[in-house]
Order: C-alpha cells, then sequence, then structure tokens
C-alpha cells in the first residue's frame, strides 16, 4: 500500500477537527460530541467546573451544566456509563460490550487495588437488588478519608464489581458516584453481547483513529489507554491507512474518512481542560502542537510553574499559552497568564494572543456567571501589558456571545 504523505501542519489540523476544533461544532449537542470523542476523563478538581463540565463547553459553547449532566447520565436510562479507559472516563453506553476484555482481564486477575474481603460483594449484590441505586454511604460503607488505599470493605467491594461489569455508575450526586446493577442498568441487547478480545481491541482502535484523525500507534494505544502489542495486533483490522507525517519520527496511521477532505472552517477560541483529550498525552501534544503540558495541581506550590490547575489557550488552531483560574466572587481571575515565547515574539502576534485571551476569558466567565475578569499575572515579564488590558475592555455583547 501506497503510504499517503502529510506535512506536519495538515496533521495538527486534522487532529483538530476530528476531536472538534476545526469546522463544525460537533452535532448532537454533547451526546453527540462524545460519541464522537469516544471517552471524556473525569477528574474531581473543580475550578471553574469539573473536567467532563469543561470538555463540551471547549467544543459546543456555554452548554448548561444540568444539560451536560443529563446527556451522560440522564434521567434513570444513561446514555453512557463510567469505566476505565484513558483514566477514569465517561463512555458511549453504546461501547459497553468493548471493554469486555478489560473486565476478563481483571476477573482473570482477581482483584484490582485491594483483595476482596469475602461475603462482601454478595452483600453489596443483595443490598443493590432489594434497595438501588445507592452511594457508598447509603451501602453503609464510607469512610471520611477518599484516598485508594484507605477504601472500607464495602467501597472496595463496590468498585470490584464496577471493575468487572456487575455494577454501573447510573449517575452522580455531589460527585458521589451513584451504583446500580448492570443487568437493570445496560440495555439487555448490550448486555447480552460478549465479543472476544480481538473484537473489542479492534474496535477500540479504530475509534481512537477516528477521535484523533493520524495518529501513531502510541497516540492509539494512549487514548483507551491498550498496549502497543495490542494495536499493532489490529490496527490494519481496524480500518486505519498507514501514513507518514514530516517531522514525525514514528510511522502513523490515520482515518480514511479524515483523508477525504481538507479540513477547513471555524477555529475555536476557547480554555481547554488539562484533561481534555486533545492534550492529555503529553507526547502527542509536544508532537502535534509543540506544547509542553504538565499538570501541576500535585506539584507542591512552590515548585509551581504555570500555576494550580493551569488551562491550554486554544486559538487559531494553535495552544498559545496557559491560564490558571481562580473565581473571587463574579470575578473570573487569572492568576497567571503564561504566553509561549512565539505568542508574543512580536507587537502584531501579542495583540492577536491578547484578542484571544481576552475572548477566552470573557466566555467562560459568562459561562460559569462571572461578570467580571482580571488578570493577575503575566509570562514572560516583558509582554506589553496595555494590550492584555485592552483586550479586556470588549464589547459587551461579546460577554454573552457563544459564537
Amino acid at each position: 500500500m501506497v503510504e499517503a504523505e502529510l506535512s506536519a501542519d495538515e496533521a495538527r489540523r486534522l487532529q483538530l477537527r476530528a476531536q472538534g476544533f476545526l469546522g463544525a461544532r460537533p452535532r448532537g449537542g454533547v451526546t453527540g460530541m462524545l460519541e464522537r470523542l469516544g471517552a471524556v476523563q473525569l477528574d474531581t478538581i473543580s475550578v471553574l467546573a469539573r473536567s467532563h463540565e469543561l470538555v463540551p463547553y471547549a467544543r459546543l459553547g456555554p452548554v448548561e451544566r444540568s444539560a451536560i449532566e443529563a446527556a451522560y447520565w440522564g434521567n434513570g436510562s444513561p446514555g453512557a456509563f463510567e469505566y476505565w479507559a484513558h483514566a477514569a472516563s465517561v463512555l458511549p453506553m453504546r461501547d459497553w460490550p468493548l471493554f469486555a476484555f478489560r473486565r476478563r482481564a481483571y476477573l482473570r486477575r482477581g482483584w484490582r487495588w485491594h483483595k476482596v474481603p469475602e461475603g462482601v460483594c454478595e452483600e453489596v449484590r443483595a443490598r443493590l437488588r432489594a434497595d438501588g441505586p445507592l452511594t457508598t454511604k447509603e451501602l453503609g460503607g464510607a469512610k471520611a478519608s477518599a484516598e485508594w488505599w484507605d477504601w472500607s470493605e464495602h467501597k472496595i467491594g463496590i468498585e470490584w464489581l464496577l471493575d468487572v461489569g456487575e455494577v454501573v455508575c447510573v449517575e452522580r450526586v455531589g460527585w458521589r458516584r451513584v451504583y446500580d446493577l448492570a443487568e437493570r442498568a445496560v440495555p439487555a441487547e448490550l448486555l447480552a453481547q460478549d465479543p472476544d478480545d480481538e473484537s473489542c481491541l479492534t474496535a477500540l482502535v479504530a475509534r481512537a483513529g477516528r477521535a484523533l484523525g493520524v495518529a501513531t500507534r502510541g497516540d492509539l494505544a494512549d487514548y483507551y489507554r491498550l498496549k502497543q502489542d495490542q494495536v499493532a495486533g489490529v490496527v490494519e483490522a481496524a480500518g486505519l491507512v498507514p501514513v507518514r507525517v514530516a517531522g514525525w519520527t514514528q510511522r502513523a496511521w490515520a482515518d480514511p474518512e479524515a483523508l477525504a477532505a481538507p479540513p477547513r472552517g471555524r477555529h475555536a477560541t476557547t480554555l481547554l481542560s488539562p484533561f481534555d483529550s486533545l492534550v492529555w498525552d503529553r507526547a502527542r501534544a509536544s508532537r502535534v502542537f509543540g506544547f509542553d503540558h504538565r499538570l501541576e495541581a500535585y506539584v507542591p506550590k512552590a515548585k509551581r510553574v504555570h500555576g494550580y490547575f493551569a488551562m491550554p489557550l486554544l486559538s487559531g488552531g494553535r495552544l498559545l499559552g496557559r491560564v490558571d483560574p481562580a473565581r473571587e466572587g463574579r470575578t473570573l481571575i487569572a492568576r497567571q497568564v503564561t504566553f509561549e515565547p512565539w505568542a508574543t515574539r512580536t507587537a502584531a502576534r501579542t495583540e492577536a494572543s491578547a484578542a484571544a485571551l481576552g475572548t477566552a476569558l470573557w466566555r467562560a466567565a459568562a459561562w460559569v456567571g462571572c461578570t467580571d475578569v482580571r488578570v493577575e499575572r503575566i509570562v514572560p515579564d516583558d509582554v506589553d501589558r496595555t494590550l492584555v488590558d485592552a483586550a479586556l475592555k470588549i464589547d459587551t455583547a461579546l460577554k454573552t456571545d457563544p459564537t
């Protein structure tokens, strides 16, 4: 097969379109976006909002947060489920059968993080059958500590049953998982499917390829946390085609539909969650965007470079820098804005970067109910502050305009 050749810029644009940041917004609202991405990573940190809310906001604009929750978990009829994909993630319910390979692997091992105490699973099953859906607290096993190594016996049991597919998280209340039996929560036609490992892996690699547009084997493996040899064994069966990308040292594969038409159209200007699938793979973000991405929330404060929850700033298909946000009353504060060196190299670039920052901040402020914005620190220190201040004094219309 003759391999197509792509420039690095073409590969970058293909990923942006595949991820919903270039061209038309994903159709079908939050549900359509989830289908397109295949996975939305979850995390406990909430600054502007939780990560699973920031992901649709970045692609769709100011979606009501209640609508996001409803699209994921619904009212007793979830359109999604939580499972281990790229870390803990929200996944389309239709993909339930595809994680049978991982559920079987856990069963073969017999435990995940903890050995399951004898009799606990039977007790949990009986309680859910009689009284479910229930939280861990309602099961009688919550502890003050939420650390994974300090779980109660009931928490160990319920999480093990989730790992092996006997229970499902049907919603979250106050960030607590609400569990129910899979036999009640998963549609019967999906629950009855039991594809073999190769079929699961083939479908997941195809989904990763579609979500990324063009990717290396390592990129494809990282998306659902597969092994690279698992990807190598099914990549051709997944329908992806080999391509060469200028400047990439590794071989790549592309979704044939992504190659059918060149990416064009609207570019999103927005702040990204650090856990957004566009940037969650640090090696890929560096290769595709020249952007060294690292979450510093778990780094001691004195050692942070960019801030606690630094959010990448996307505009014009480029990652211009990072914004570390906070809120004081109804003011959205950028504790620190760190521009990439190239983004402020000339006055024209500085002005364009400042305009993108102002747009992203005001749109985020309006979404979370803030009526003012403030930038405290800008890096590098020699950035013309007057250009940034001017960008923040924008028309009132932009404060509420989702486009």
